[in-house]
């Protein structure tokens, strides 16, 4: 006789319903919301006027430009971060380790006023660059600024792990069977790093996307120069043109669910080379 074996959380039915209903509760349902309104309250003329607008789409290209940007640079050194973190010991590496997460903490409009006090003309860094007639805030290289800045802890946090469940052993035989650091590199250890990297570009990209605290202190806001999405988000609504703002944000929505579907696409192909299972 069998008996079926005693589990803490329900079966599957109960638990995909409570699910299901948690995820339509908590996403879809504002996400459908969202894009409703946009079309029940305007006509497409109307909604093709609003994101058509040259600023709203100087938006987009910023946004979008300064997010994929910013997680590329997240990525690259995101992964020296977390691989110095795991491999080595040195000193100060617990205060190094808590650093990383100081984005996580700090209020949004906090770190938009510390990086613009640190990168503007006078600043502490600004200041020795603008002599050269480089400028680091109040244009779009002070959005990739905040966009970084906010961004890379979703990639050394998720490099982390990977980097820790990682084998020597594997490293080692490579050595052993006179692969150089650069071949054991480069068939090895970079293999298993890509669908944690993606998973960090992706985080990185997602969040960068929608950041508005920290990027309208450094940004300037010119027109046409260095306004991001939210922001013209924000001025719809000040206007009390909801409908307006709920268009450009349903283009956002739309645009940042197609790049991460074929981020997640990606990434499952890079999980199907290594074999592993999604």
């Amino acid at each position: 006789m069998r008996f079926r074996s005693h589990s803490v959380l329900p079966g599957f039915a109960p638990t995909l319903g409570f699910s299901l209903l948690y995820l339509s509760l908590m996403v879809l349902l504002p996400l459908s919301a969202l894009v409703l309104y946009s079309v029940t309250k305007q006509d497409m003329g109307q909604f093709w006027q609003v994101v058509s607008n040259p600023r709203v789409v100087a938006s987009f290209k910023l946004s979008f430009g300064a997010a994929a940007v910013a997680a590329l640079l997240n990525t690259l050194f995101g992964s020296i971060i977390a691989w110095i973190l795991v491999r080595y010991q040195f000193f100060g590496k617990r205060i190094m380790d808590a650093l990383i997460d100081l984005p996580f903490a700090m209020p949004t409009a906090v770190s938009g006023i510390a990086l613009s006090a640190i990168f503007a003309g006078n600043g502490w860094i600004g200041q020795y660059v603008a002599p050269y007639g480089i400028k680091l805030a109040f244009n779009p290289i002070g959005v990739v600024i905040a966009l970084t800045f906010i961004g890379l802890p979703f990639v050394v946090r998720t490099m982390q792990p990977v980097l820790k469940e990682h084998e020597r052993e594997l490293e080692e035989a490579a050595a052993c069977l006179g692969a150089n650091r650069w071949v054991t590199f480069q068939k090895i250890i970079f293999p298993a790093l890509v669908p944690a990297a993606l998973t960090g570009f992706a985080l990185a990209f997602a969040r960068a996307v929608g950041e508005y605290g920290s990027v309208i202190f450094i940004a300037g806001n010119l027109p046409m120069v260095s306004e991001i999405a939210p922001l013209m988000i924000m001025s719809h609504l000040e206007e009390y043109d909801y409908a307006g703002a709920a268009a450009i944000a349903t283009v956002m929505l739309g645009a940042s669910f197609i790049l991460l579907l074929l981020i997640n696409q990606l990434q499952a192909w890079s999980w199907q080379r290594l074999g592993g299972a999604r």
